[in-house]
C-alpha cells in the first residue's frame, strides 16, 4: 500500500478547536484510551469532511481500521453539531442586530441511494437527495441551517415543515428568498416577480431584490466547498449532523481570516 501526505486549507484554529471539543467529550465521559489522540481525531475528520475521502482512503494514514475510522469521525461530527445554532437562536441573533430581514435559502444535497429508494428522488434532478434550509443574515453570513429532509420534498414545504414563518412574525423579521418560495407567506417573505415583460416597478423590485439578496447566495456556496457534500456515501440522516458540523467550522474559519 501507497501511503502520501496531502494539505488541508484550514486554518490551525479551527483543528486546535475541534481538538479541544474531542479533549472535553473524552474527559466528560472518562474515556482511559482510544486508538488516536484528540488532534489525529480532529485531522481525521476534517480531512473526512474537506476532501470527502473515504473511510478506506483515511484510515491507512492514520494506523487505524476503518471501522475505527468510522466511529472517531462520526463521534467528532457529532459534537461539532450540537455546536452549530439552530433556527431559533440564529433568528434571535438576527432580531439583535437591528437589520429587520434575513435571507433564506434551500439546496439539495446528493446521496447514493438506490433507485428503491423512492422518497429520496428528487424528479427534477433525477437522483436521491436531501434537503436543506439555511437562513443566513443580510451580509451573507450563515445563522443556522435546517434539519435535513427528503429531497423529494419542495423548498416552500420545507420551510413551513420547519415553522419558518410562524418563527418571523415571533420575532418580527421579515425575509428575502427567491422565486421558488413564492406563495410561502405573502406578508413575510418577500420574493421576485415572474414572468415575461413586466412593467417597470416589477423590473426595478427584482433588482433591488437580486442586490438584497446576492449574499445570502454565497453560504451554500461556502458550504459545498467542503467535497463530503458533493456527494454522501453514508446514512441521508446523517445530512443534518454534517451540515452543521460544517457550519460551525466555517464560523471558526471565518474568525481565524
Amino acid at each position: 500500500m501507497l501511503l502520501y501526505q496531502a494539505a488541508l486549507p484550514l486554518s490551525t484554529r479551527t483543528l486546535n478547536y475541534t481538538a479541544g471539543l474531542i479533549r472535553a467529550h473524552r474527559k466528560a465521559i472518562r474515556s482511559r484510551w482510544r486508538a488516536i489522540d484528540a488532534g489525529q481525531q480532529a485531522l481525521l475528520t476534517l480531512a473526512y469532511l474537506h476532501h470527502g475521502h473515504t473511510y478506506d482512503a483515511l484510515a491507512p494514514g492514520f494506523g487505524i481500521s476503518r471501522a475505527t475510522a468510522a466511529r472517531r469521525v462520526h463521534e467528532a461530527i457529532d459534537l461539532l453539531s450540537a455546536q452549530a445554532p439552530r433556527l431559533r437562536a440564529g433568528l434571535r441573533k438576527a432580531k439583535r442586530s437591528g437589520r429587520g430581514f434575513v435571507i433564506i435559502d434551500g439546496t439539495l444535497i446528493h446521496t447514493d441511494r438506490l433507485a428503491a429508494d423512492r422518497p429520496y428522488y428528487q424528479v427534477k434532478h433525477r437522483s436521491h437527495e436531501m434537503n436543506l434550509q439555511a437562513v443566513a443574515d443580510p451580509d451573507g453570513n450563515l445563522l443556522c441551517v435546517s434539519g435535513a429532509l427528503r429531497g423529494s420534498i419542495h423548498d416552500t414545504a420545507a420551510a413551513r415543515i420547519w415553522q419558518l414563518p410562524r418563527l418571523l412574525r415571533e420575532y418580527g423579521l421579515f425575509a428575502l428568498a427567491d422565486k421558488g418560495y413564492q406563495g410561502l407567506d405573502h406578508d413575510l417573505v418577500v420574493t421576485p416577480y415572474k414572468g415575461k415583460g413586466k412593467p417597470g416597478y416589477q423590473k426595478a423590485h427584482n433588482r433591488l431584490h437580486a442586490r438584497l439578496r446576492g449574499p445570502g447566495e454565497r453560504v451554500f456556496a461556502e458550504l459545498k466547498k467542503w467535497d463530503v457534500l458533493g456527494k454522501l456515501r453514508c446514512d441521508p440522516h446523517r445530512t443534518t449532523q454534517i451540515a452543521r458540523a460544517i457550519a460551525t467550522l466555517n464560523h471558526q474559519e471565518r474568525q481565524s481570516g
